[in-house]
């Protein structure tokens, strides 16, 4: 079962209770490591705070992180916004997607995050910001289904 399908399959069974954060983790499926995040998590959809992800099997992984980035921008759809690659930093590593478009509201807007650390460690977040204050960005939840969260995943998975 690919890692979109299982993730999917534990979506739907998961029903976290009380408030605060909720941990959903699925160790080592085709591939991956993959760590949700969640404020809630409903019938439909979660309110998600971080998707963590680590590969396990490095078969089929890109050659570097310039070529996943790219893949990962190419692949991604269904948020409210498309990712574009912002900074690829190949002596570290590192690679950083963000929302081509963010969403705007007056002054502030809102954006999400993709981190890809090697080829084989990606983070989601959704941040907001004040464009004229000045004030550091906060991250904060974001509202995914099911589906769009397991192929989430999935596409970055590649």
């Amino acid at each position: 079962m690919t890692l979109a399908k299982t993730l999917l399959s534990e979506l739907s069974d998961w029903k976290p209770s009380g408030a605060g954060r909720h941990v959903l983790n699925l160790p080592n499926a085709d591939g991956w490591t993959t760590c949700i995040e969640a404020d809630h998590s409903g019938v439909v959809g979660c309110l998600l705070r971080e998707i963590s992800m680590t590969r396990t099997d490095a078969t089929d992984a890109p050659a570097n992180v310039q070529a996943w980035a790219t893949g990962v921008a190419d692949r991604v759809s269904g948020l409210l916004e498309d990712l574009k690659v912002i900074e690829v930093d190949a002596e570290r590593g590192e690679a950083v997607l963000r929302s081509d478009d963010p969403t705007k509201n007056g002054a502030t807007v809102a954006y999400y995050e993709v981190v890809l650390t090697g080829t084989d460690t990606a983070n989601v977040a959704r941040y907001q910001a004040n464009r004229t204050a000045g004030t550091k960005r906060e991250q904060i939840p974001f509202a995914l289904t099911h589906e769009v969260v397991a192929k989430l995943v999935g596409d970055i998975a590649g």
